[in-house]
């Protein structure tokens, strides 16, 4: 069974959410990466702008398949992993480690829709 750590938030599609304070900072899950393959390319979108949940926010490209990401909270961008630009291959040596981009959120009572690791967890056990 992959990884989830209990001290995030999930969604159904498999992005993880840590809340820093007013942040939340953002990534794919470790079952994710295992079913990307390995991660050669992240799209990282440019600080400043504005998402909302549900936007797309980052392509990933595998050896299998390119996928879109979707973002789990609205906010600004306040930060991309600029680390993944050279080496996205972070990802899969470390999902939750190696975080995509952080965001200020505009309402945290959207953490509220998110998943707790073990509602995660079920899902992926259906």
């Amino acid at each position: 069974m992959s990884d989830i750590p209990e001290e995030l938030k999930y969604t159904r599609e498999h992005v993880w959410v840590k809340v820093e304070g007013d942040v939340a900072v953002i990534g794919v899950t470790d079952y994710a990466q295992e079913q990307l393959g390995d991660i050669l390319f992240v799209e990282l979108p440019e600080a400043d702008e504005d998402i909302s949940a549900g936007d797309i926010f980052t392509e990933l490209e595998s050896s299998r398949t390119t996928s879109e990401v979707a973002a789990p909270v609205s906010g600004t961008i306040i930060e991309s992993n600029e680390e993944l630009d050279d080496s996205p291959e972070l990802i899969n040596e470390d999902a939750y480690a190696n975080w995509i981009i952080k965001v200020r959120l505009f309402d945290d009572s959207e953490l509220d829709e998110l998943l707790s690791a073990d509602e995660y967890e079920a899902g992926l056990e259906e």
